[in-house]
């Protein structure tokens, strides 16, 4: 095998697919990271609170749930870790935005960068988001996660409105 054929071709487009991803991914980074200064993402996470209802999910799950889908798994689970280790969300909050996040983390910046290959960046975001959707809501309904709630000890186990306040980590 000629090595140094195979590295003159393959090192440019590896450089250019580099610089295309941190063109994209830098100037994403600066303006989710503005608007956490600014409060914007907890006045989104604020709106979004009715919403955590349909997920069983309580009103505290709704910022780290945010999080997770605009700046990914790596910020995300920073922020879901810490509010795990305050004991605002329960066993079952964390482990619902864990299930949604598996499959649709980092909209933002992935729709971006598969939309700079080539990609359907509407076909991607829907399909993540209706994946997600129909994913968490099924399991949030399954007798399964009712007795996972028990064996972790979670009150009131499985309320519609995502618990009483007093199931806590």
């Amino acid at each position: 095998m000629d090595w140094i054929g195979y590295l003159s071709e393959a090192l440019p487009g590896a450089g250019e697919n580099v610089l295309m991803m941190a063109a994209i991914v830098i100037p994403v980074m600066i303006v989710l990271e503005v608007a956490r200064d600014l409060k914007i993402l907890d006045w989104i996470a604020q709106r979004m609170s009715p919403l955590m209802r349909f997920f069983r999910l309580s009103p505290q799950a709704a910022f780290p749930l945010l999080v997770g889908i605009i700046f990914g798994i790596a910020y995300g689970a920073g922020v879901l870790i810490e509010e795990a280790r305050s004991g605002r969300l329960s066993w079952q909050d964390i482990f619902l935005i864990n299930i949604f996040l598996s499959v649709c983390h980092a909209v933002v910046e992935d729709t971006a960068l598969f939309m700079a290959v080539g990609a359907n960046g509407l076909v991607i975001l829907l399909g993540r988001f209706i994946a997600a959707i129909l994913i968490t809501y099924l399991i949030s309904r399954t007798a399964w996660l009712q007795r996972e709630n028990l064996r972790h000890g979670v009150p009131g186990a499985v309320k519609a409105a995502g618990g009483t306040g007093d199931n806590r980590c």
